[in-house]
C-alpha cells in the first residue's frame, strides 16, 4: 500500500510539472516541496488579485506588467539597490492612496478637484533627506491644525459668537482665560488643593444642545486627579474654583477644550457646555 501511495505521489508531481509547462507558469516542480510552494502561490493568488485591484489600484488590463514587476521583486531580493527601488515603488502606490484620501476629506464629492500628489512626495523627500527644517512632529501638528481649520473653521466662528452672546446673560461670569461659568448651586465645602482628587457628576453638550457625555446617565460619578490632569484645561481651571457642594454651568472655549482635535461627536474647534456638580 505504501509503495502504491508513493507511486501516486510521483505521478501527481509529474502531472503538475506538465501542467505548469503547458500554462507557461515558469515553475519547476521536481519534488513534493516544489508542489507545496506552487500550491501556496495558487492559494494566495485570489487574495493578491483583490489587493492588487482594490488596495493598490492596479488596472487589471495591465496584469502582465504587474506580474513582471512581482517576479523581479521576488527574485532580486539579494540586490539591495534593486530591492530599495521595488520598495519605493510600493510606497509610491500607498502615497497615491494617501493623496486620494486627503482629496476626499478636503473636496468631498467634487471630483473635479484633487490634491497634487507631487507635493506629498516633495514633503516626503525633504523629510527623508533632512533638507526640511521642520521636524516630522512639528509638521504633523501644523498639518492637523491647517486641515482642521479648513474643514471645521465654521465651528470656531460659531463658538465665538455663542460665547459673545452668553457672557451677556445674567449671572454669567468670565475668567481671564475666557472660560464662562454660572453658579447654579453655591457650595459650602472646601476648595480643592492643586493635588486633590475631586469627585463630580456632569453633563456635557455642544452649543446646538447635543449631549455627548453624561455621568448622570451612566449613574457613575467621575473622579479627576488635579495633580495628574487627564482632562481638558477648562476642567482643571474651573474645578479649582468650585467648593464642594457646588453646581455650575460652565462654557468652555475651544482653546481650553479639545482645540483642533477630532473627538468623534466633538468636532474640532467646538465650544463645550458642561453642568458640573462637585460631590466631594
Amino acid at each position: 500500500m505504501k509503495k502504491m501511495m508513493m507511486m501516486a505521489a510521483s505521478v501527481a508531481v509529474a502531472a503538475m510539472t506538465m501542467v505548469s509547462c503547458d500554462n507557461n507558469a515558469s515553475s519547476n516542480l521536481k519534488d513534493e516541496v516544489d508542489t507545496i510552494a506552487y500550491d501556496l502561490g495558487v492559494a494566495q493568488s485570489e487574495g493578491l488579485k483583490q489587493y492588487m485591484t482594490y488596495q493598490l489600484g492596479v488596472d487589471s488590463t495591465y496584469i502582465d506588467e504587474f506580474i513582471k514587476g512581482m517576479k523581479e521583486g521576488a527574485v532580486n531580493e539579494t540586490d539591495p539597490k534593486k530591492e530599495a527601488y521595488m520598495k519605493g515603488l510600493e510606497i509610491g502606490q500607498q502615497v497615491q492612496q494617501m493623496a486620494k484620501g486627503l482629496s476626499q476629506q478636503i473636496y468631498a464629492d467634487d471630483s473635479t478637484k484633487s490634491v497634487n500628489v507631487k507635493n506629498i512626495v516633495a514633503g516626503l523627500v525633504a523629510g527623508l533627506k533632512g533638507t526640511e527644517t521642520m521636524t516630522a512632529e512639528e509638521a504633523g501638528n501644523i498639518f492637523n491644525e491647517k486641515l482642521a481649520n479648513r474643514l471645521y473653521g465654521e465651528n470656531k466662528t460659531a463658538g465665538e459668537k455663542y460665547l459673545a452672546e452668553n457672557k451677556k446673560k445674567e449671572g454669567v461670569k468670565t475668567t481671564a482665560s475666557g472660560l464662562q461659568y454660572k453658579v447654579l448651586v453655591e457650595g459650602t465645602g472646601e476648595l480643592p488643593s492643586d493635588t486633590a482628587k475631586v469627585q463630580v457628576n456632569y453633563e456635557g453638550k455642544l452649543i446646538d444642545g447635543t449631549v455627548f457625555d453624561s455621568s448622570y446617565t451612566r449613574n457613575e460619578p467621575f473622579t479627576v486627579d488635579l495633580a495628574r490632569g487627564g482632562v481638558i484645561k477648562g476642567w482643571i481651571e474651573v474645578l479649582k474654583m468650585m467648593p464642594a457642594g457646588s453646581k455650575w454651568e460652565v462654557t468652555i472655549p475651544q482653546e481650553l477644550g479639545y482645540g483642533s482635535q477630532n473627538m468623534g461627536q466633538i468636532k474640532p474647534y467646538s465650544t463645550l457646555i458642561f453642568t458640573i456638580e462637585v460631590l466631594k
